[in-house]
């Protein structure tokens, strides 16, 4: 049904349901309504595709030999034929850029004493536009002789293919700035010049959360790019939204002026939680196009109990799932956890 659906929602697109609307009898607009999605799904074949097709339907529907009726159907037969190979070339392309995209991403969290870490994605397609990741620097920073720990959460503007290339050059960007000694502030202005340079007059902007924590003393210094703030879960229950930062990375300006933004930064304490999410989470909708919203998402984080940042992402994870059940995943999502242990 989910796949119905969609395939449904594809051809509709095409459809000009006003122009149907105003036909007169119940009848006209349903002959109508399938005219045009018969219409919508003959263009989507190449043209050669769409006289087979047509040439198909004439031997099937028209009344002569039942040899021709049989060429008709050994015609469709063709057709599928044609079109499976076509999905599954595809799809054998698309499960290659997977495993390329799944070594962009770290497969397991940092080991810092003191801070739990846990991450997990789950692409609306084969491939995503989310990005997540969590390392330590190579150089230690200005104020401190230890290894900072960075944790970055973006979220690329669209779908499949054309966001996870963008999403491949931004995580390269990303690991070529944090290889130097540059401060978080001059990542960020980094990061927006470069996505300012490729977003296609701002169709491909990114949201992002980068942040930066001082593993010796759990400061963390972060800037919120246009992204879901961040939730922060104090030991005492109270809940701290991380807004912070600026505009979308890549959103076009009439100024050639770099973008302020502006970092925020929270002091860490025994028993506290971060979540960071994109908004594949929030936006999840069961059958009935309910979403899952923040309503259902932060009382959960406030009332999470003392657990491992894996626990909780998978307890967070599972809540989503059973709130979908069946329904088709419209957006990625991806969530990250951290957790300073007690």
């Amino acid at each position: 049904m989910s796949e119905v659906k969609a395939s449904y929602g594809l051809y509709s697109k095409d459809v000009d349901w006003e122009e149907i609307s105003q036909k007169r009898g119940r009848v006209r607009r349903l002959l109508r309504s399938i005219w045009a999605l018969f219409l919508a799904i003959l263009m989507k074949l190449s043209p050669s595709r769409r006289v087979l097709l047509l040439v198909a339907i004439v031997l099937l529907v028209w009344n002569i030999d039942n040899r021709w009726q049989a060429v008709g159907v050994a015609i469709l037969f063709v057709l599928l034929a044609i079109e499976l190979a076509d999905r599954v070339t595809m799809k054998r392309d698309l499960e290659i850029a997977r495993e390329i995209q799944e070594w962009l991403v770290p497969k397991n969290p940092p080991i810092v004493p003191g801070i739990g870490i846990a991450f997990a994605t789950r692409p609306q397609n084969t491939v995503a536009g989310d990005y997540y990741d969590a390392f330590l620097r190579p150089l230690p920073s200005r104020d401190s002789e230890t290894q900072p720990l960075l944790i970055a959460v973006a979220d690329v503007a669209g779908k499949s293919v054309p966001a996870a290339l963008l999403m491949a050059t931004f995580q390269a960007s990303l690991r070529a700035l944090t290889a130097t000694s540059a401060p978080l502030d001059e990542i960020v202005i980094g990061l927006d010049r470069y996505c300012r340079a490729h977003s296609l007059d701002g169709r491909r902007f990114t949201t992002a959360f980068l942040a930066e924590v001082n593993t010796t003393t759990r400061e963390m210094l972060y800037v919120n790019a246009g992204h879901n703030d961040p939730i922060l879960r104090r030991a005492t229950g109270e809940v701290e939204r991380l807004a912070s930062g600026g505009p979308p990375f890549g959103v076009p300006l009439f100024t050639e002026d770099e973008v302020p933004y502006s970092a925020g930064r929270v002091q860490m304490h025994p028993g506290d939680l971060l979540f960071i999410f994109t908004d594949g989470v929030i936006e999840a909708v069961d059958d009935k196009e309910m979403e899952y919203g923040e309503a259902r998402l932060i009382p959960l984080i406030r009332n999470a109990p003392i657990e491992s940042a894996d626990e909780t992402l998978k307890r967070v994870m599972a809540d989503v799932n059973t709130f979908v059940g069946y329904a088709r995943q419209h957006d990625d999502i991806t969530c990250m956890v951290l957790r300073i242990d007690a």
